[in-house]
């Protein structure tokens, strides 16, 4: 394990020399920084339908460098990512909770760990990056809810150079999911398939005024599907709070050669939230229409605000109903500790030409030392109770230990 770490470390410094000295004063070495972040994890999820439960602990590390960029009128520069998961209690009765990768034998990993290089170019207000990306857009979310996150493998181009507006496009060829260290091509979730593709996606954001933006992309899964995103965000302030107005809606249909199956999947969700003070108060309603659930990368995380702990509440035709609350204890004069509870309840979906009904219930309370030596260090406490027609009862608890430390 030493060893594998060791690597990642001489890895991720290699790419230092290839510039040579006099890229230190222009900003290649000075504008760059590193962070390594200690994860450590455990997950209890309790199968109330009579199945083991699943309990793993595990220790995880992030590694990530980015450098700046060589002078000119063009720039160069190369970021790194190493990734490393220790097993620290695991058994074959009672893993496969996506912290570690499980062999043949149904034993979880002792240690898993991977390295994603990362070439960028700047010139002017377009900025290029190819490699290992934590793509976290619209139609295409990466999924950090496990020790260490899933990556994709591709090129994307970033512009700004217009007042107010985000340009985005790319091509993904590859994804890596959050306990494996292969990587493999795109799949929808769900397809048991061996065929796989790529996925390409292009999106803007507009700042229309300063409490106003417009949001919209496309993504296609090639020979799988396709799907739109609009979006608006308008954040209304009213004295001492403030009204935040969050709509989204997608649409999703089958491209090609339709792999998976036919798609036909429209989503509309919607989320008020008023916040006061330390407190945050959030109503949402979210409605599907069509033959099938929205669909979504392997491995992923979905936008959407039933993006639960357990469940996703996207079946075809589902209506969601939902209920949040945070609070911010440094209001109170505790700053670092947070609240948050959230409930959802969703009616009419099916599933498999079965009625899909379901409800779920987070709670989380989370506290991070803000300063002094232990700057830096957190914990949190996550409980989750869903319960569905189609799916399995579960009671999840999940304790993280984490710290992140800023190594220049």
């Amino acid at each position: 394990m030493r060893y594998l770490f060791a690597t990642s470390l001489i890895a991720c410094s290699s790419f230092v020399p290839l510039m040579g000295s006099d890229a230190r004063a222009e900003g290649f070495f000075s504008d760059s920084h590193g962070s390594l972040e200690l994860h450590n994890y455990y997950f209890n999820d309790g199968y109330r339908d009579g199945g083991d439960d699943r309990k793993e602990w595990a220790q995880g590390l992030l590694l990530d460098v980015q450098s700046g960029f060589t002078p000119g009128p063009v720039g160069f520069g190369v970021d790194a990512l190493g990734l490393l998961g220790i097993k620290l209690d695991s058994s074959p009765t009672h893993n496969d909770t996506g912290l570690l990768p499980i062999h043949d034998d149904g034993r979880a990993a002792d240690e898993y760990g991977s390295l994603g290089l990362t070439a960028k170019i700047r010139y002017g207000d377009a900025l290029i990056k190819s490699g290992t990306l934590l793509t976290k857009i619209p139609v295409l979310v990466f999924n950090d809810g496990r020790l260490v996150p899933q990556t994709f493998r591709g090129t994307q181009i970033e512009y700004t150079g217009v007042d107010n507006l985000y340009l985005h496009a790319g091509h993904i060829d590859k994804n890596k999911v959050r306990n494996s260290t292969d990587s493999v091509d795109m799949t929808p979730n769900g397809y048991s398939g061996d065929q796989g593709t790529d996925f390409d996606f292009a999106g803007a954001t507009y700042k229309l005024t300063p409490n106003l933006s417009l949001t919209g992309y496309h993504g296609e899964m090639r020979d799988f599907y396709r799907q739109e995103f609009i979006g608006a965000v308008h954040k209304w302030n009213l004295g001492a709070g403030s009204l935040t107005t969050d709509l989204r809606y997608f649409s999703s249909a089958d491209s090609g050669r339709a792999i998976a199956g036919r798609v036909d999947a429209d989503m509309f969700s919607g989320l008020l939230t008023w916040r006061q003070g330390g407190s945050a108060v959030g109503f949402g309603y979210q409605k599907l229409h069509g033959d099938t659930a929205l669909p979504y990368v392997t491995g992923g995380s979905v936008y959407s605000f039933s993006n639960a702990s357990v469940g996703k509440f996207i079946q075809a035709g589902e209506k969601t109903w939902m209920a949040r609350y945070d609070y911010d204890f440094a209001a109170v004069g505790v700053p670092g500790l947070t609240f948050m509870t959230r409930y959802y309840k969703g009616d009419d979906g099916i599933y498999k030409n079965r009625q899909a009904r379901e409800h779920e219930t987070n709670t989380s309370l989370k506290y991070v030392i803000q300063d002094g030596y232990f700057k830096g260090l957190g914990t949190q406490f996550s409980h989750a109770i869903s319960r569905s027609t189609y799916s399995d009862d579960r009671d999840n608890y999940r304790i993280y230990l984490t710290y992140e430390i800023a190594l220049w």
